[in-house]
């Protein structure tokens, strides 16, 4: 089973096993990263945890990636993914679990010095693969979870 398929799979189980112990969910959509009209939400709060979605490294508010190739458009995905924590109450501290997607896997060191500006140990857990394309055109994709005690 490809990897990204299996991860979605484990995420989308936690969400289910968090529902059936009734814990609250809340679909939130309040950071400005993205268009409201765009077919999924920012992130979901199941209990003490935030799954957000995928973010590529467009300018807030648009679907306009960030010009200057793989480093602005990882900074930005690093400032979206910051906002979306902020606009619900998180910190980058609060991450347990990134995933980077990238159109080409050769620039997986170029997208760890932006990610090491933005994170400090313990670092989350993280995977990287590989994509064939990305949405938008994009260079990179990061989707975290974060938790709070």
């Amino acid at each position: 089973m490809n990897r990204g398929i299996l991860f979605v799979w484990l995420a989308a189980l936690s969400v289910m096993t968090s529902a059936i112990a009734g814990e609250r969910i809340e679909y939130l959509n309040s950071s400005g990263t993205l268009p409201d009209n765009l077919p999924f939400s920012a992130a979901v709060r199941v209990g003490n945890t935030l799954y957000l979605s995928g973010q590529v490294g467009v300018l807030p508010g648009t679907m306009k990636l960030a010009p200057g190739g793989l480093e602005a458009e990882a900074l930005q995905v690093m400032k979206n993914i910051e906002a979306v924590l902020h606009a619900n109450g998180y910190k980058l501290k609060h991450l347990v679990k990134c995933t980077v997607m990238l159109a080409d896997i050769a620039d997986w060191a170029a997208f760890n010095v932006v990610y090491q500006d933005f994170l400090q140990k313990p670092y989350p857990a993280r995977s990287a693969f590989g994509t064939s394309g990305l949405g938008l055109g994009a260079r990179l994709e990061v989707e975290c979870m974060a938790a709070k005690e």
